[in-house]
């Protein structure tokens, strides 16, 4: 997308700090190396996007989170595995993923397209941003599919448009300015976290707002395991939440999916989600789909400028990533992570599935 500039990752520990160098673990600079999750303040500080053990103006509280298999953690464990010089001055960007959930209490996933050499056929979230500002447009970002761009059909490349038929774009809350949201382009779709007790409402009857009490920051580095290389990308991916009042299928109508990073999506529903947000990447797992689940599920896969909705496995979404050899197809370990504090929030608010 024109206009918008890669953010790179800075941190900042006991009032000392900078950018943050492309084979350190930024989790581990937060915590004891015994551990993988750490709750740090953050938010765009000069352009650049600081992680801070203090806050500082405008930064909300996020949940900083890495695998127990991090290959940046693992890096800092055997020292001999050099980094490539061309890596070592690369630094660690940041992205930003949505959790979009319907009013009929589904959730988007989109899965990457094979041809894609980062994370492909791995499901993700859809992306705010694009290219090295957004987290996952193509093969130079983290896990994520393009942009969720919520505006009328400009044709600025995304992966998942959602038009509002009409002349603008919704208005963002008050004070949220996230460059790779934001950018020059006139199309402006999510804001940064907040932490308000209450989501703000956009137009359209949409609320923005961050996961439970909290941002989601997990660390994420391709390849996902040092077994399978080093580190060729390194990003840190905020996951956002944003309420639509309208049903999947009144949000499906104003998708344009791009073939060229996305291959399929599916709407799921909540017992699904819960079923994936239960498995653990880096653990035995064979895929079992627990018996109140049905054996399949219908998603939308892209061919050559049509779409038509075929039935995956439902164990498929169950995957783990597997210590060694090629990947597999699976839910990325972050957007795992992510729809554990999802179902939190639901249970904390006491809410059924619709």
């Amino acid at each position: 997308m024109a206009g918008l500039a890669r953010v790179v990752v800075h941190v900042r520990r006991g009032g000392a700090g900078g950018p943050a160098r492309f084979g350190q673990s930024v989790t581990g600079t937060f915590c004891p190396a015994h551990e993988d999750a750490a709750v740090v303040s953050c938010g765009l500080d000069g352009g650049r996007f600081l992680l801070s053990d203090m806050p500082f103006p405008g930064s909300t509280v996020a949940l900083l989170k890495r695998p127990s298999f991090c290959p940046a953690k693992r890096l800092g464990e055997q020292p001999e595995l050099a980094l490539p010089a061309e890596l070592r001055g690369r630094g660690v960007a940041a992205g930003v993923a949505v959790l979009l959930q319907a009013s009929t209490g589904r959730v988007l996933l989109t899965r990457r397209a094979g041809t894609l050499s980062i994370f492909p056929n791995v499901w993700v979230p859809p992306a705010a941003g694009r290219g090295a500002a957004g987290a996952g447009g193509g093969d130079g970002a983290a896990p994520g599919s393009g942009d969720l761009l919520l505006e009328d059909a400009r044709p600025l490349g995304g992966n998942v448009r959602l038009g509002w038929g009409g002349s603008a774009p919704p208005p963002l809350p008050d004070g949220a300015g996230h460059p790779w949201v934001r950018g020059a382009a006139p199309g402006r779709c999510l804001p940064p976290p907040t932490d308000t007790a209450a989501p703000a409402r956009g137009a359209g009857g949409w609320p923005w707002g961050p996961l439970p009490s909290s941002s989601v920051s997990p660390q994420s580095v391709y390849p996902p395991m040092l077994s399978r290389g080093l580190p060729r990308r390194h990003h840190i991916v905020t996951y956002l939440l944003l309420l639509s009042a309208e049903s999947h299928e009144q949000l499906e109508a104003r998708m344009r999916p791009s073939e060229s990073e996305v291959s399929a999506y599916a709407w799921l529903e909540p017992p699904v989600l819960e079923a994936i947000a239960a498995t653990e990447d880096g653990a035995e797992s064979l895929g079992n789909v627990p018996s109140a689940l049905p054996a399949t599920v219908g998603i939308t896969e892209l061919s050559t400028g049509s779409s038509s909705t075929v039935q995956l496995p439902t164990a498929t979404f169950l995957n783990t990533a597997p210590a060694e050899g090629e990947d597999v197809e699976r839910v990325s370990t972050g957007t795992k992570f992510a729809l554990r504090l999802w179902l939190e929030s639901l249970g904390e608010q006491g809410r059924a599935w619709p």
